[in-house]
């Protein structure tokens, strides 16, 4: 999740909770603070291991058994800064960047990109598929009542805040199993049985998923749109990675080899050629448009490259605002 919605919604849970009103902003922004903290995770990077940080960012900060623990690094930390000053003794403190910094990794998990809740003892990556990477119709009225309860000393404000972090969510939940029944009629109507299938949310709204479906050889992915009639926007296929068809060059035992496995695991399985780049590997869970298979992030590979040589991770972004506008169509359509 953005940076913004984590700030905000770690703020809301410790002020929905303060016992003392005259406590609610400096609650509110120890629970902030707190609650954008896992997220430093994605300094963890290296010079020559391009995939480092995608194995480091939503791992061990985000777990649940790290809570304790990283909630005591920043009470330390924000206690040393401003909490004494502000009249706290440490254990409230603490208490503040509990309640913060739990609230971050169950954020994340209710995106598409996959979380390490479970860390240490499971590399699962948990993916709830019911919200938006960014989406300003559930940050800003939370970012408003968030400010509203610091600045009137009411904690109502935050406990409406908490009502609307939880009542969106499960507006998202429904609104995912409404596009993924829809997904399993379009294949059905085209004579698939598919070996799995999932819904995930477009950019920014809860109106609009994208359906994504396996079949033994290849994905298949939609775009649908769910109010209160549903719309069907057919999209693309590509067939799945397959390394020794697709990628025959390539030795098992070079470190690209072994970065695409990686990327495979990041990727929770989504992974195939770049039809228009053969030596592109995508993600196919993320692209703007979400019938249409143009991956954000990908891997590039090269059959001059040493058997030590990382492949290249690569990111697209379509800078003509024509993905934009086609989403907003579909949105308001």
């Amino acid at each position: 999740m953005d940076p913004l919605t984590q700030g905000v919604l770690g703020a809301a849970l410790p002020q929905a909770t303060v016992a003392n009103k005259k406590q609610l902003a400096v609650a509110g922004t120890m629970g902030l603070l707190a609650g954008m903290a896992p997220d430093l995770d994605v300094l963890i990077r290296s010079s020559t291991d391009p995939l480092l940080f995608l194995e480091y960012h939503r791992q061990f900060t985000h777990s649940l058994f790290f809570i304790p623990f990283g909630a005591l690094i920043c009470a330390a930390v924000l206690w040393q800064l401003f909490g004494r000053r502000w009249g706290l003794n440490f254990k409230q403190a603490y208490i503040y960047c509990f309640l913060g910094y739990a609230t971050h990794g169950l954020l994340d998990s209710c995106t598409t990109y996959g979380t390490q809740l479970l860390w240490p003892f499971s590399d699962a990556r948990i993916a709830w598929n019911n919200l938006p990477i960014i989406d300003p119709l559930y940050t800003l009225p939370i970012l408003g009542l968030v400010v509203a309860a610091g600045w009137k000393q009411r904690v109502l404000f935050a406990r409406l805040a908490l009502a609307w972090i939880l009542i969106y969510p499960l507006i998202g939940v429904v609104q995912r199993d409404r596009a993924t029944a829809v997904g399993w009629e379009i294949a059905s109507s085209r004579g698939h049985q598919p070996i799995q299938l999932e819904a995930k949310p477009s950019f920014a709204n809860l109106l609009v998923w994208k359906t994504v479906y396996e079949t033994e050889d290849r994905y298949y992915v939609d775009a649908v749109r769910v109010g209160t009639t549903s719309k069907i926007y057919p999209g693309e296929s590509v067939e799945k990675l397959v390394l020794a068809r697709d990628l025959p060059w390539l030795l098992p035992e070079s470190q690209q080899a072994k970065d695409i496995e990686r990327f495979r695991w990041f990727s929770n399985g989504y992974i195939a050629k770049d039809p228009d780049n053969h030596y592109k590997v995508i993600d196919i869970r993320y692209s703007l448009i979400p019938n249409e298979i143009k991956a954000l992030w990908s891997l590039e590979v090269s059959p001059l490259a040493g058997i030590k040589d990382h492949a290249l991770y690569t990111t697209t972004r379509d800078a003509s605002g024509d993905a934009a506008s086609a989403l907003k169509q579909m949105v308001f359509d």
